[in-house]
């Protein structure tokens, strides 16, 4: 197994028990890919959630650049209710995770 393989179960795992959603393995998959060499790396790949430049480079980069989303599309709002669904406590809240659930929020599989 890989270590990205590793990470994808990862992942899947804390979508299951923090988040009670199943994932759809496919779609976890290529998010993580997406991510690029970010998972490796302690630091990146996990997002602060009450980091505002941490938040707004997820907007910016993700949300907008990535999904091809608008400001009008309340990405602030969806940004909290995604910190809210993966638990505010939780210390590590990894990148992938939150960039699937905020591609499943606005459902934009087909960017994948």
């Amino acid at each position: 197994m890989s270590k990205r393989d590793e990470l994808i179960a990862k992942y899947a795992t804390d979508l299951k028990d923090k988040c009670g959603v199943n994932a759809d393995m496919d779609l976890l998959t290529k998010v993580t890919i997406g991510c690029g060499p970010s998972i490796y790396n302690a630091d990146s790949s996990t997002v602060s959630g009450s980091d505002e430049s941490e938040l707004a480079t997820v907007k910016n980069n993700f949300l907008i650049k990535k999904l091809g989303l608008g400001e009008g599309d309340d990405l602030d709002g969806a940004i909290a209710s995604v910190i809210d669904q993966y638990g505010k406590s939780n210390r590590n809240k990894y990148r992938a995770v939150i960039y699937y659930l905020l591609t499943k929020h606005f459902g934009k599989e087909s960017v994948y």
